[in-house]
């Protein structure tokens, strides 16, 4: 989630968002470690050559980069030093990276690194999960294909036809895409994806209204987003805006960030009470929550 402000700063225009593809677009979260306290003279000492008080095996690599022996493990980290007073850990595209404060010891950032490892190779296997998922091949546009919607796969079938038109057998789960015989595959991407995109508009419509009415909310408007980094969003004034694309994920799903979004008319924070209304009216949102954290774009289809 993000807190999101116009410039100059403009009360009416604030928004809440709920992050989209956490993992493919952005970096994990920062993870902030409060920093040993500066002792005198440390600022002047070439701390770099400051020996470790926990063996460890550690070369300095090129563009910044350095190992450091965590259990059976050697991992390798990005050092960035900075004006910041705590350390920092991020999971990127380069693996980790530290930023630290200039007077921060070595053997203390390896310190650190130590007693944050858990959640370091986590993040690392999750981020290699990935990867591996985006060396898979793509989905096929083709009769036969199979796409999300709704939390199950359907599978697409072709009629060559001179009238258009799309068809949906809710008990085969079968989509059928009537195109011309030359119609080419942007021609079929652009027909699914209509048709997603106005069964996401009605599936929204009808879900809306019963989480406000069980929260006692009122919102404005809603409309579709396309956005590559939020699920939904939400003004001060009730408008909600949520993503075409939660239509592949099952109904519990959209419903989680339909209370989320709903919610911030109750509390346009994140806040504990913010959570606490989530939670009221929909209990499971943490799970709902982690599923979505760990669906990105590699996980969709392409159009």
């Amino acid at each position: 989630m993000k807190l999101l402000r116009q410039t100059p700063p403009d009360p009416s225009q604030l928004s809440l968002q709920l992050d989209f593809f956490t993992p493919d677009f952005s970096a994990q979260p920062v993870i902030d470690q409060p920093a040993p306290a500066q002792t005198p003279g440390a600022a002047g000492t070439p701390q770099e050559a400051l020996p470790s008080p926990t063996p460890s095996i550690r070369s300095v690599l090129p563009t910044g980069r350095r190992r450091v022996q965590v259990r059976d493990h050697l991992l390798e980290y990005r050092l960035v030093r900075s004006k910041r007073r705590s350390i920092g850990f991020l999971i990127d595209e380069d693996g980790l990276r530290i930023t630290a404060p200039k007077w921060v010891t070595i053997a203390e950032i390896e310190n650190a690194i130590r007693e944050k490892q858990r959640w370091i190779f986590t993040k690392l296997s999750e981020r290699r999960e990935r990867s591996a998922r985006r060396l898979q091949p793509h989905m096929q546009w083709c009769d036969g294909a199979t796409l999300p919607y709704l939390g199950n796969d359907v599978t697409l079938r072709i009629l060559a036809s001179q009238a258009a038109g799309i068809n949906y057998d809710t008990e085969t789960r079968e989509l059928t895409v009537s195109l011309p015989p030359d119609a080419g595959e942007q021609q079929l991407k652009d027909r699914v994806q209509g048709w997603l995109q106005l069964e996401a508009k009605r599936i929204f419509a009808e879900r809306l209204p019963v989480y406000a009415e069980k929260l006692g909310v009122t919102y404005q408007s809603f409309s579709l987003s396309s956005a590559t980094t939020q699920w939904g969003a939400c003004t001060v004034e009730g408008r909600i805006r949520l993503n075409w694309r939660l239509i592949h994920f099952a109904l519990p799903m959209i419903d989680y960030v339909i209370a989320h979004e709903l919610s911030h008319l109750r509390e346009m924070n994140h806040s504990p009470r913010f959570w606490a209304t989530v939670q009221s009216i929909f209990p499971e949102f943490e799970m709902a929550k982690r599923v979505l954290r760990q669906s990105g774009p590699d996980t969709l289809p392409i159009f």
